[in-house]
């Protein structure tokens, strides 16, 4: 017969206290880094699982937050926020929560869904993603009192919420210094059209990396975009060595319209996904599992009342791999 797995099998696994274990579940933010790191491997590796109806019955709380799920597109880029939804499950999972997945078009489509949702189940929290300017879904939240974190800032109002994102401009900044290091000059950027916080802030890292304005172009995040704008730019006059791209879409695009045109051109793509990994691409890799633990942990912060009375914001450094194209 298999032995049930409680919280003391967990803390004689991890060598603490079951008060450090109910803590790390709880509230984590009181334990130390290096501990709550031990504690979750050894629940992970046990398979604990929090008795949900009995922490119900204390709290009140039906310990489940929602999340959507992104509308698929390239298959390239789409994948980020998979990787997101993926690390947001587990981090959940370690802290007690269950996570409810739910699609919608567009923002309107996900404030009549908010609404449906909380008719139908007892949802805890919100977590949202691809913040933009103007986003109404937030406001809609706050005055009805619900409880939400998003990972992405809110654009032109950065005070208003708690919010986990990744500091863009660092890493097309990073992917810029890193060519102008291998001796490029005329670094150029390929980005999304104006008016993207995300895209925006990418584009200002090139620019203050660079140091001035250098060889640009905008197009819609895809493959085939990418390659048409790009093979603009490389049939300049002073056509770019070097590109930083706002994705690697556009970067996948911007190396298909190299090859045909016979350039050796080096590439910088942003996202590090699965296929910038199996080709080679060089890209900017975001910290996508850190970034969901800490949501997770800013929302436990809000449910369980110990937020600090101004919102917390996280934001956080990504990394630049470096592969053959650059």
């Amino acid at each position: 017969m298999v032995e049930k797995v409680t919280i003391a099998t967990v803390a004689r696994r991890a060598g603490v206290s079951r008060q450090t274990v109910s803590n790390v579940i709880n509230t984590p933010d009181v334990v130390r880094e290096e501990t709550r790191e031990r504690v979750r491997e050894a629940i992970t590796a046990l398979g604990y699982r929090v008795n949900q109806a009995a922490r119900q019955m204390r709290t009140g709380r039906s310990r489940l937050i929602a999340v959507r799920i992104e509308p698929a597109r390239d298959g390239i880029n789409g994948s980020v926020l998979d990787r997101f939804l993926h690390g947001l499950t587990d981090a959940a999972g370690l802290a007690g929560y269950r996570v409810m997945l739910y699609t919608a078009a567009d923002d309107a489509d996900e404030i009549a869904t908010y609404d449906e949702l909380l008719s139908a189940y007892d949802l805890d929290a919100f977590v949202l993603t691809s913040t933009h300017h103007g986003d109404p879904r937030t406001s809609w939240l706050a005055a009805r009192d619900v409880p939400f974190v998003t990972f992405g800032r809110p654009w032109g109002a950065p005070e208003t919420h708690s919010w986990v994102d990744v500091d863009n401009a660092a890493g097309t900044a990073a992917a810029t210094e890193h060519l102008l290091a291998l001796g490029h000059r005329r670094v150029g950027f390929l980005g999304w059209p104006s008016g993207s916080g995300v895209g925006d802030a990418r584009r200002e890292g090139w620019h203050r990396a660079l140091g001035s304005w250098g060889p640009s172009a905008e197009a819609t995040d895809g493959v085939d975009s990418g390659a048409s704008a790009a093979r603009a730019m490389l049939q300049r006059e002073e056509a770019p060595t070097a590109i930083v791209c706002a994705s690697d879409s556009l970067a996948l695009g911007a190396l298909q319209a190299a090859r045909e045109l016979g350039r050796d051109v080096a590439i910088v793509g942003f996202d590090d996904t699965a296929v910038a990994q199996a080709i080679g691409l060089t890209s900017v890799s975001q910290p996508l599992a850190e970034a969901a633990t800490r949501c997770v942990d800013l929302l436990a912060e809000l449910l369980d009342g110990r937020a600090p009375s101004t919102p917390t914001t996280v934001l956080l450094p990504p990394s630049l791999v470096v592969r053959k194209t650059a």
